[in-house]
Order: C-alpha cells, then sequence, then structure tokens
C-alpha cells in the first residue's frame, strides 16, 4: 500500500512545478492509496499556497501532515512560508519555537525563519539577532550564503529606516532656525 503510494509521490515531486496537471492527478492517487502520507499533504499543501494562494486550505493540509507525524521536517518550511504569507505572525512565531525543540529539526533554516518573521514586523535587529543564530546553526557554504543574503537585505532596510530619520530630524532643525 505504501509503495504504490510513494510511486505517486515521486511522480508528483518529478512534476511540481512545471506540470501541475500531472502533480495533482498523482498525489490525488497517492492520497486515495494513502491519506496520510505526510509528503503528499506536504505537496498538496504546496500547490495550494504557492500555485493557487488558497493559504486556508494549504494550512489544513500541513496541519494534517503534522498531526500524522510532528517529525515530517519537510512541512516545516512550507508551512512557516504559509503562515508568513496569510500573515498568521502569532502562529507562524510558535510554530517555530516548537520545531526547534523539535530533536532533528534544522535549527539554522528555523532561525532564519523566525528572522523573516521579524523582518516582516520590521523588527529588524530583532531579526539580525536570529540571523546569526542561523549563521551558528548552518554548516554547509551553500545555506550560509543564502542566511548572508538576507542579512544583507535587513541590513539594508536599518539603513534606509535611519536615513528617513535622520532627514526628518534635518527638516525640522531648518524649521526652528527659521
Amino acid at each position: 500500500m505504501g509503495t504504490l503510494a510513494n510511486n505517486y509521490v515521486f511522480k508528483a515531486l518529478e512534476n511540481y512545478p512545471y506540470d501541475l496537471e500531472e502533480v495533482m492527478e498523482a498525489l490525488n492517487y497517492a492520497l486515495s492509496y494513502d491519506d496520510k502520507n505526510t509528503m503528499a499533504l506536504t505537496l498538496m499543501g504546496k500547490v495550494y499556497a504557492e500555485k493557487l494562494y488558497r493559504y486556508e486550505d494549504a494550512i489544513g493540509y500541513y496541519k494534517t501532515a503534522l498531526g500524522e507525524n510532528i517529525n515530517a521536517f519537510e512541512v516545516y518550511a512550507p508551512y512557516i512560508n504559509t503562515l508568513l504569507w496569510n500573515e498568521d505572525y502569532k502562529e507562524a512565531a510558535n510554530f517555530i519555537d516548537f520545531a526547534i525543540t523539535i530533536k532533528g529539526s534544522d535549527k539554522a533554516l528555523l532561525y532564519l525563519k523566525k528572522a523573516i518573521l521579524y523582518e516582516q514586523l520590521k523588527q529588524y535587529k530583532k531579526a539580525l539577532t536570529f540571523i546569526k543564530l542561523a549563521n551558528e546553526y548552518t554548516y554547509n557554504s551553500e545555506f550560509m550564503d543564502t542566511v548572508n543574503e538576507e542579512k544583507t537585505r535587513i541590513k539594508g532596510k536599518i539603513s534606509k529606516k535611519k536615513k528617513v530619520k535622520s532627514s526628518k530630524k534635518g527638516k525640522k532643525r531648518k524649521k526652528k532656525k527659521k
């Protein structure tokens, strides 16, 4: 039973995101053979979130997968992304905090997601704190590059914020002199 479902999951993975018709057909077959297959549920959630922008439906698939197996690490990143896109910041923060405690979870990725969460909340200094933690838990050069790109982007936002504040102060000073 699991083998046939997995074959359809592999077919769906091979075709995602290029042939969504094939992906959906394969996922429907996979889930008809094994409605608890976490990989199939995750990929179905990704289709709903990334291609159809139906975040609530996607979140439902992710929660079902996590209810089946909390160690289904393939769910973590797309679930967090969807929560962030749907502006469910408190739920995203709570899930990230929980996921960090799970043995075997990708701590670097989770801290990076936490940094992105705080970036979206415009708490840039706090975001940089989590970038530092993501760097600490990164053990490959490729992901290190990703973390550094995020860091540069966030730092760029801090610089812009300071420039706007300082230019407003300069205008106030000029008005007072007159």
